[in-house]
């Protein structure tokens, strides 16, 4: 694969609207430790985390499952969880989202929100939007009595719908505009650059013994 191409192929993924169906996850200061037990961290990439997102709710010692959201046949398949205040609080591991992204979430809405664990939902793409009590108790009640309806959170407008429906929600404005520019995902903002990037590493004299010896 040539330069322009490669470089092409990793274009920044700006991230404006989010569609689907609903997980309510009912409950305040679901930390860390919840979505993802310490002992599944131990690994050299992130793939694989999702099966085992809240694991120590959703199953007993027996490994059989208990009753959970994660687990339920209406909600399979949603990437909008919905949950209550102060999630994702507690440490700041960043295998959490990780592992509810490969889950399938690509949202987050609730009441409140751990702000590291935002900015750890934001630096992969994952909207984490903050919507009123009275207002995610609306939509966890509406999604529970039909896990089918579909939802669309519009970061440019800051609106989320369902239904006939629709509220306004907060987000970061930095996460925001990361999220719409698509630079949060800064290994595709390089990537993208990789010529001026490049052109610059040849005007540095140091730098030249190195490119020449690589071939870049």
């Amino acid at each position: 694969m040539n330069r322009k191409a490669q470089a092409k192929e990793h274009d920044p993924q700006r991230v404006s609207s989010i569609v689907g169906t609903a997980l309510p996850l009912r409950g305040n200061d679901i930390d860390t430790d919840q979505i993802i037990p310490a002992r599944f961290m131990k690994v050299v990439t992130f793939d694989g985390l999702g099966q085992y997102a809240f694991y120590d709710v959703r199953f007993d010692e027996n490994g059989q499952e208990n009753r959970h959201p994660f687990n339920e046949t209406q909600y399979k398949g949603a990437n909008i969880l919905i949950s209550n205040s102060n999630f994702g609080c507690g440490s700041s591991r960043e295998h959490a989202p990780q592992a509810l992204k490969r889950f399938g979430i690509e949202a987050v809405v609730a009441e409140s929100l751990a702000e590291i664990f935002a900015g750890n939902c934001a630096a992969m793409g994952v909207p984490a939007i903050r919507m009123t009590r009275d207002q995610i108790e609306e939509l966890q009640t509406t999604v529970e009595a039909d896990p089918a309806i579909q939802i669309e959170i519009d970061l440019s407008l800051e609106t989320l719908k369902v239904g006939s429906r629709e509220y306004n929600f907060h987000i970061s404005s930095s996460y925001r505009n990361a999220l719409l520019s698509g630079s949060w995902d800064s290994t595709a903002v390089l990537l993208s650059q990789s010529e001026a990037i490049r052109r610059k590493g040849k005007s540095l004299p140091y730098m030249n013994d190195y490119l020449r010896s690589t071939h870049v």
